[in-house]
């Protein structure tokens, strides 16, 4: 289901100029490539960096990024200017630039060579003003981008440019991925719904809606011995107590995992939402199969929350050979003790990539929706650094709400909590973040991710031109309201009539 990372590329680009000669041209080369080399074997970065050939001229440039827009493996550019390349010369090509890219502020050489400096030395590393006149033309054109600055082999270099790829990852994910939408959103929720043409033209993926009959016909489908088998796994997989062992109840979860899973591979989905309110023809809400789908590599929004699943799915993608886990996640309820924290969870669907304890399997009432009782994976989260992001449609933008957060174990036992959960203490706090989220309009559902960090979002944001709102340890409630009347003046100047 996931993505082979390494079948992706980012393509690195040298900038310079035909005026430097031969010699000094054939020393760009050679640094650069040595440069694409040695980034392409960081065990951080996780797709193909691919050298291109150094840039000397207008129709070159104009070349390579029609090239880029053309090749489907590509999902980004890293561009550096090894010496003063005219920044004139990039204009038609970076106006053609479908493909994000991030700016490389670097030079060859780590240190000054004091005792044998000379021009021909000064001539070919002039990265600090060639990147310089590169910078103009990217803030002149508007250009969304990253810059990221300092020597090509220090960690921190390479970790910013390994951030910045994931999230190019993302975005391609976001240009191909189709969400599968069973019955509409939950009557009268304002949050969950919004413009799926402009998620479409801004994010480029699209959201269809199906009947939850077409899930039924494809479970009357499902085979006895098919049942069997998975009814074996989980049996295998997972931890049942003897009061939970409900062969019937069991094997219709299976079933609809089966059903589910065969739905979403037949057509193609990454991610998918289903709701409570509309089951006809099911005898239990997807539970257990919701939870291994996730766990699989799907996206997951309850309640038709397609938003949220998109942002699920792109965000695992993101994360792919990281540890930490995501999963779709739900503000719950709090403990307003010392210090105050809040509990999250769902009726049903949290993500067990997010704990390495082995699940519980259990069978208990739901209490809404009229079905029959769910089966579903019990389990507390690991304790770490986290974040949890809503994607909400502000009416003329997407806005994405970034809370960086830690999440510790319960302070007592909670035996009678019938779903997996995770709690964790808001940054900076309680008091102030859950004010932040509710004045910047932050759903109650997230995607929860122990994998990623606000830096991998940041520049997925970026590069997907939305509004981006932080809150951490250095957020206050008066900054942050300025930050929303400042936002909300810039975006209606930019887009007065719609996203």
């Amino acid at each position: 289901m996931m993505t082979d990372l390494r079948t992706l590329e980012v393509w690195f680009v040298t900038g310079s100029q035909e005026l430097y000669g031969p010699a000094a041209l054939a020393k760009v080369a050679e640094h650069s490539q040595e440069i694409a080399e040695f980034l392409g074997q960081s065990s951080v970065i996780p797709v193909n960096v691919i050298f291109k050939p150094v840039m000397k001229g207008p129709d070159a440039i104009r070349a390579l990024c029609r090239e880029a827009n053309n090749t489907g493996a590509c999902i980004g550019l890293v561009l550096w200017m090894h010496t003063f390349s005219p920044a004139k010369m990039w204009i038609a090509g970076l106006s053609l630039l479908t493909k994000p890219f991030v700016h490389l502020h670097t030079q060859y050489n780590q240190r000054l060579p004091y005792g044998s400096i000379d021009m021909d030395f000064m001539n070919l590393n002039q990265a600090a003003h060639g990147d310089r006149e590169f910078g103009f033309i990217t803030a002149r054109l508007r250009l969304a981008r990253k810059v990221v600055v300092g020597f090509w082999q220090d960690p921190g270099v390479i970790a910013g440019l390994a951030a910045w790829t994931r999230a190019a990852v993302g975005w391609h994910e976001s240009q191909h991925l189709k969400v599968a939408r069973f019955s509409d959103n939950m009557r009268e929720v304002a949050v969950t719904d919004g413009d799926k043409v402009a998620a479409q033209a801004r994010l480029g993926y699209s959201v269809s809606a199906y009947g939850i009959g077409d899930l039924v016909a494809v479970m009357s489908e499902i085979g006895d011995a098919e049942v069997d088998k998975l009814v074996a796994e989980y049996r295998e997989t997972y931890t049942i107590a003897p009061d939970h062992d409900k062969p019937d109840s069991i094997r219709v979860a299976a079933k609809i995992e089966l059903a589910l899973r065969a739905f979403l591979e037949a057509g193609n989905f990454g991610a998918f939402t289903d709701n409570f309110e509309d089951l006809h023809g099911m005898r239990q809400l997807p539970g257990i199969a919701t939870q291994r789908l996730m766990a699989s590599g799907y996206g997951f929004g309850g309640e038709g929350d397609w938003k949220t699943a998109a942002l699920v799915r792109i965000m695992k993608v993101m994360a792919q050979g990281l540890p930490g886990g995501t999963s779709f996640m739900e503000d719950y309820t709090y403990d307003f003790g010392d210090p105050p924290v809040i509990l999250g969870s769902h009726m049903l669907e949290i993500c067990p990539s997010i704990s390495s304890d082995k699940p519980t399997l259990e069978v208990h009432p739901l209490g809404i929706g009229g079905k029959e009782d769910p089966v579903r994976l019990v389990f507390t989260a690991d304790s770490g650094p986290a974040v949890v992001a809503s994607l909400v449609d502000m009416g003329n933008r997407f806005r994405l709400i970034v809370n960086e957060v830690d999440v510790i174990p319960p302070a007592e036992a909670l035996p009678k909590l019938p779903v997996a959960r995770a709690v964790w203490l808001p940054q900076p706090s309680l008091k102030v973040a859950a004010a932040a989220w509710i004045y910047a309009g932050g759903a109650h559902h997230t995607s929860y991710s122990r994998a990623l960090t606000f830096e991998h979002l940041e520049d997925f944001a970026e590069i997907a031109g939305i509004e981006l709102l932080r809150i951490g340890k250095d957020t206050t409630i008066e900054a942050f309201r300025k930050e929303l009347r400042w936002n909300e003046t810039s975006y209606w100047a930019q887009s007065p009539l719609g996203h």
